[in-house]
């Protein structure tokens, strides 16, 4: 017999489904509630509501536990590379060798943009956010590539994930570059897809670009960290404008969009800014009793989802210092204060008890700003590796047999029904 949730208004009971999914808590189905009982639920914010069913990503907040398609995230960070990670969030299992060339290869050649496209670019000003770049970018991919927007055919979905996945780092590059004066560089198809980005982001035609194993593995293993992340905000927005039915290109540039925010996308930004407001060590015992007095923010520490120390936080620790001591910030002020205000975090009672632990956020601003990136390509890094994990969830709904379009319902608390009156009759 399946296990039911009663629910009981004025004198009728109703009978709700309770659905169990392979790990995680239980569901109660209220499909069918307004139909049978003319009442809505209210949860806004939707952080007690599941809208979808989804086999891609899971998390625990509580264990601080997150699994790629089973996969926990520190395992992927430490022995995967960012584009097996795609292949596995679009397909459902790691490649043979043989089905990861054949991704690889397809990738790597369609990491050029049309022609006519770097035309686009110099529509923006010079002093434009990158994400704004973004955000008009991806939409427009639509116009130059439209043999591949039919999205109830699988094979134009799969060729539009293949294209998103291999020209974001194109777009972003030219975007940083852009912002910087710089001309616009080519990707090659004889580097890894870190190396290309790093290469189209920083390389200049005045000297020779080399890559180096270690930014390289950074810059994947960053990818990797950020691919998905479960039903969050942007991800949500993808679902959503998809469930219209609405191609590929323009979903995601609605998750970009949906991403600038800071309390999503911006918050490794605000994290490092916040240390340079502390500016030195001597001043964290100051700014910590601050954060108690909530006279300021502590950016960068606990999650929304995460009630415990962050997965992801972990590797990107290790990144960060890897980095830092390559390129000779070992020193780095804002590392020392990193490190002191974490050591802090994890002892003082009043954020343990909160139980405020450093999320990637802390660490990753730290590590972009090592590596050369300004704060304002941040965010644009984020959605350059999260877009499989939304191309992997639109991919995902336009799958599942039991897709409708999205409409969520209100509580309205407005003005009841009253008659027009003409304007020289208003008081």
């Amino acid at each position: 017999m399946t296990d039911k949730a009663t629910l009981n208004i004025g004198d009728k009971s109703y009978d709700l489904p309770i659905l169990k999914g392979s790990t995680g808590p239980d569901v109660v189905d209220v499909r069918k509630l307004y139909g049978e009982a003319d009442v809505f639920t209210y949860d806004p914010g939707f952080t007690s509501t599941a809208s979808c069913e989804s086999k891609i990503t899971y998390i625990d907040g509580d264990a601080g536990v997150l699994l790629h398609r089973g996969y926990p995230i520190d395992q992927l960070a430490e022995k995967s590379s960012f584009l097996e990670v795609c292949y596995l969030l679009l397909n459902g299992e790691l490649p043979t060798a043989p089905e990861f060339a054949e991704f690889e290869r397809n990738i790597t050649y369609h990491t050029m943009l049309h022609a006519q496209f770097d035309r686009f670019f110099s529509g923006f000003r010079s002093d434009a956010h990158p994400m704004a770049i973004m955000t008009g970018a991806v939409g427009a991919l639509s116009a130059f590539y439209a043999d591949s927007l039919n999205v109830d055919d699988p094979k134009q979905r799969e060729i539009s994930a293949h294209r998103l996945i291999a020209k974001m780092p194109t777009i972003a590059a030219r975007a940083f570059q852009y912002s910087q004066g710089r001309p616009f560089v080519s990707p090659r198809n004889d580097l890894s897809y870190a190396e290309n980005f790093l290469r189209m982001s920083f390389s200049v035609p005045a000297e020779d670009w080399k890559p180096n194993p270690v930014l390289t593995r950074a810059m994947d293993r960053i990818f990797i960290l950020h691919a998905d992340h479960e039903q969050n905000a942007s991800t949500s927005t993808v679902r959503l404008a998809g469930s219209s039915g609405a191609h590929p290109f323009a979903c995601i540039a609605a998750g970009i969009a949906c991403l600038w925010g800071p309390s999503h996308g911006g918050a490794n930004q605000e994290a490092l800014e916040m240390l340079q407001v502390i500016g030195s060590v001597d001043n964290i015992k100051d700014y910590v009793q601050g954060v108690k007095d909530r006279k300021y923010k502590l950016m960068g520490f606990g999650h929304r989802v995460y009630k415990n120390y962050d997965p992801r936080a972990k590797v990107m620790q290790k990144t960060c210092h890897e980095v830092l001591d390559l390129l000779g910030h070992g020193n780095d002020p804002l590392l020392q204060i990193a490190m002191e205000l974490e050591k802090i975090a994890l002892n003082d009672p009043y954020f343990v008890d909160r139980k405020l632990y450093p999320n990637i956020d802390f660490y990753s601003g730290i590590t972009l700003r090592a590596m050369g990136f300004p704060s304002n390509m941040f965010t644009v890094l984020f959605a350059l590796a999260r877009t499989v994990g939304w191309i992997s969830q639109w991919k995902e709904m336009f799958e599942d047999p039991q897709r409708k379009i999205g409409r969520p319902r209100q509580l309205y608390t407005g003005a009841t029904h009253r008659d027009y009156l003409a304007i020289d009759k208003r008081g």
